[in-house]
């Protein structure tokens, strides 16, 4: 008599019979899908305890400009029972237009300055064999140190020889300045993190220096760039000693020291104000809800290393 053996071995329905499940292993895994429950709620709780913080003073500002000033001060909580879209267009007439208009240009000539030259700076102290380039860095990031404030004196006496005292230059540049170190700083950890690997092909291909920081550089740095302009758009837009002691001319004004000067000169009109603020505070917003994806990467994969 022989015996014969199938070589694929027992049948699938065997095999699963032969490995009978552990219950307590299914019970474990049970039980921590139970206690994972709660860290979740409570992490839910507090985001949302978190935007009422932050989006309740806005819709509180917004809707305060909709309102008579009596009904601010009897009914401050409330919602406007008869909405006046009047205030907002009155802000808009008192200045804001042009408060607006100058923030915007100051602030876009210093974000496009401080995003290049730190840029350029971050990569030349990373990628290049230049000279003296620890001692440089160090210098570059001794900048975070200085506080504007007590430089306020020798800068009036710069501006002033430099003749663009009371110009948007005088805010162009000390904007632009005061925040090179910090983005530098930012954007060369940034490329700490990129392989040198496809800048070295893109070297042997032929391209020079210039071309492998415009072609290559720059578009894998685009996250940290991104959050390098809206960190400094920010910095710009609510900007106030500088623009308030090197800028006089009403005309050249920017938001915060215009918004101010108007709440001087609208005495206890206080909607009218609230709706100034709203008006100002919409482009920030904007900004920020179209590039927070790229804003949080880039700070993620930046400031970490």
């Amino acid at each position: 008599m022989t015996l014969t053996m199938d070589p694929k071995g027992p049948a699938p329905a065997a095999r699963t019979l032969s490995r009978p499940k552990d219950p307590s292993r299914t019970g474990g895994a049970a039980v921590r899908r139970r206690t994972g429950v709660i860290p979740r709620v409570l992490a839910y709780c507090g985001l949302a305890a978190l935007a009422v913080a932050v989006l309740y003073p806005l819709c509180w500002m917004a809707l305060s400009g909709l309102k008579s000033n009596s009904e601010l001060f009897t009914a401050p909580w409330s919602l406007p029972a008869h909405p006046r879209w009047d205030n907002y267009a009155a802000a808009w007439n008192e200045g804001t237009l042009r408060y607006l208009l100058n923030s915007a240009l100051v602030t876009s000539a210093s974000v496009l300055a401080v995003v290049l030259i730190s840029a350029w700076a971050a990569y030349g102290l990373t990628r290049l064999d230049i000279p003296l380039a620890r001692p440089a860095l160090l210098l570059v990031l001794g900048g975070m140190m200085l506080s504007p404030t007590v430089a306020l004196v020798p800068l009036a006496q710069l501006l002033q020889a430099l003749h663009i005292y009371d110009t948007y230059w005088a805010l162009i540049v000390l904007y632009t300045a005061f925040k090179i170190p910090f983005t530098t700083f930012l954007i060369r950890a940034y490329l700490l993190s990129l392989p040198s690997e496809v800048e070295e092909a893109a070297h042997i291909d032929g391209a020079s220096r210039w071309q492998t920081f415009w072609q290559v550089v720059v578009p894998m740095s685009r996250p940290v760039l991104v959050s390098a302009a809206m960190l400094q758009t920010l910095f710009c837009w609510n900007e106030y000693a500088f623009a308030l002691v090197f800028v006089t001319d009403d005309r050249l004004k920017t938001l915060p020291v215009g918004l101010a000067d108007m709440a001087g000169k609208l005495n206890s009109d206080w909607p009218i104000l609230f709706a100034g603020l709203t008006i100002a505070a919409l482009p920030m917003i904007v900004v920020f809800l179209l590039g927070q994806r790229h804003f949080i990467r880039g700070l993620a994969e930046g400031a970490g290393k």
